[in-house]
């Protein structure tokens, strides 16, 4: 049984494509891009913004800078708000919590976002810590993440073991397989099997309550 479970925030706790594609299609229509379909502007969904607005998009470092200037104007009034659970969300994890599993988010969002992301969806007593970058921190790399989130729990690399990442795109996968930790991918969220599978998923799931099963395997 793994003892400390991180989760990804956006497609594997909740479904925030919502308030995510409402505010790039904002800064996107600054800038005179024609709002792209809603399969297109999922892949804001997982990656760093600068990620995606400078290299999905081609913006330059300026305009990139001055588009998530513009999501955020959006999303920290009203799109932060607009991102439910998935259904068995909690009662996953208060299983897991009574299980005796520490409980991390270790998410791409920034950090004081994905804060009010886990209060709003009252999730928040749920985990021991939530590790985001800092708002001014436009390209982590979602290892560094793991690691923070590792370090803010005293974990070392006799831990690594014990410790297992979930998350619903590569990002995740391959930043598990880069830290040396098992990972399980969702397929509920927003990323494919064949990628997931392609990254290195130590399993791969199709529900939520599949999950506390392989965690408890």
């Amino acid at each position: 049984m793994y003892k400390y479970i991180f989760f990804d925030l956006d497609g594997t706790l909740t479904q925030s494509e919502f308030g995510i594609m409402a505010a790039a299609v904002r800064a996107l229509n600054h800038f005179g891009i024609e709002t792209p379909s809603k399969e297109i502007l999922k892949k804001f969904i997982g990656p760093p913004l600068y990620v995606s607005f400078h290299d999905f998009y081609g913006l330059s470092d300026e305009d990139s800078r001055e588009a998530i200037k513009i999501y955020r104007e959006y999303y920290v009034k009203e799109g932060v708000y607009q991102a439910p659970l998935y259904d068995g969300i909690k009662e996953m994890l208060e299983t897991l919590k009574d299980a005796g599993c520490t409980l991390m988010i270790t998410t791409s969002k920034p950090e004081t976002m994905a804060v009010t992301v886990a209060e709003n969806d009252e999730i928040f007593e749920y985990f021991n810590g939530i590790i985001g970058p800092a708002l001014d921190e436009h390209d982590p790399n979602k290892a560094i993440l793991i690691r923070r989130a590792m370090a803010k729990l005293s974990l070392t690399e006799r831990d690594l073991k014990d410790i297992i990442m979930i998350g619903d795109r590569f990002y995740d996968i391959e930043a598990a397989c880069e830290v040396g930790i098992d990972s399980i991918g969702v397929l509920y969220g927003y990323g494919n099997e064949e990628e997931l599978k392609n990254a290195g998923a130590t399993y791969i799931v199709k529900e939520v309550s599949d999950i506390t099963n392989v965690i408890r395997s």
